[in-house]
């Protein structure tokens, strides 16, 4: 029983660094989520104070920003290489989370069938009840050696553009409005209904000059590097904890 104890003591530790890891997150990511709200949809954005509002098909925006659809400033499914000899970075939908941007669970598989995307891309589900859940993901994994990936044929992907940041495109990506246009967009048969590209044509929002555009990637490009580097953490810790564990129990370690 003491033994027992002592082990479940030990990875208790390790569970609980898990937690405030993932706690530090979703903290992380509700703030960029947060600044997304006071720029793009309060428009209160540095400098908003001597900015005119003027009329649009949107109501009131600042002056100078344009309205525009969804599909005309983000690059959908873009056309991405990836070679299907050699085992490359496989994502499934699993790997998506509901609430955050981290992608964990990634596989290595032969072949390149499915969607494909590179670092920084917005992996958007566009099948039901996945979507509806919120699983949205954002790559941030690939390295040189593996610069593309590919994932489930149910995942749309979203990359930037000169006129909206990836991390932008993201952030508008898990907006309530934004998922709703989609979900609408639904056909097919109950259970099975995915969303239908064309609906980013009919989903506009308002796009600020490149300035405003650029200081808020700054400022939240930090934000998704750091969840990342904690994602990426909690990962080593559980194979630790789970390498550790039936070790600790079949006693070839002791604590």
């Amino acid at each position: 029983l003491k033994k027992q104890r002592e082990i479940a003591s030990l990875i208790s530790k390790y569970d609980y660094l898990i937690e405030n890891n993932n706690r530090r997150i979703a903290i992380l990511e509700e703030m960029a989520q947060s600044l997304y709200r006071e720029w793009f949809v309060k428009f209160c954005y540095p400098g908003h104070e001597n900015q005119k509002l003027v009329e649009s098909p949107l109501g009131l925006i600042p002056e100078g920003w344009e309205v525009e659809s969804a599909s005309q400033v983000i690059n959908i499914n873009p056309r991405t290489t990836l070679k299907a000899d050699g085992e490359n970075p496989f994502i499934s939908m699993s790997c998506l989370s509901e609430n955050s941007m981290v992608i964990d669970g990634i596989e290595s598989k032969k072949g390149n069938s499915g969607a494909k995307f590179i670092n920084r891309d917005t992996l958007f589900s566009r099948i039901t009840p996945c979507l509806q859940n919120g699983k949205i993901g954002f790559a941030q994994f690939l390295n040189s050696e593996h610069p593309v990936g590919f994932g489930s044929t149910e995942f749309i992907v979203f990359r930037q553009t000169e006129k909206l940041s990836a991390e932008f495109i993201y952030l508008l990506s898990r907006t309530k409005s934004f998922r709703e246009n989609a979900i609408q967009s639904m056909t097919g048969a109950s259970g099975r209904q995915r969303v239908q590209n064309e609906c980013f044509s009919s989903f506009h929002l308002a796009v600020p000059p490149a300035d405003v555009m650029h200081e808020f990637t700054a400022i939240v490009a930090p934000l998704f590097k750091s969840i990342y580097n904690l994602s990426e953490r909690n990962s080593n810790l559980k194979k630790q904890r789970d390498m550790l564990l039936p070790k600790l129990i079949s006693g070839s370690i002791t604590i």
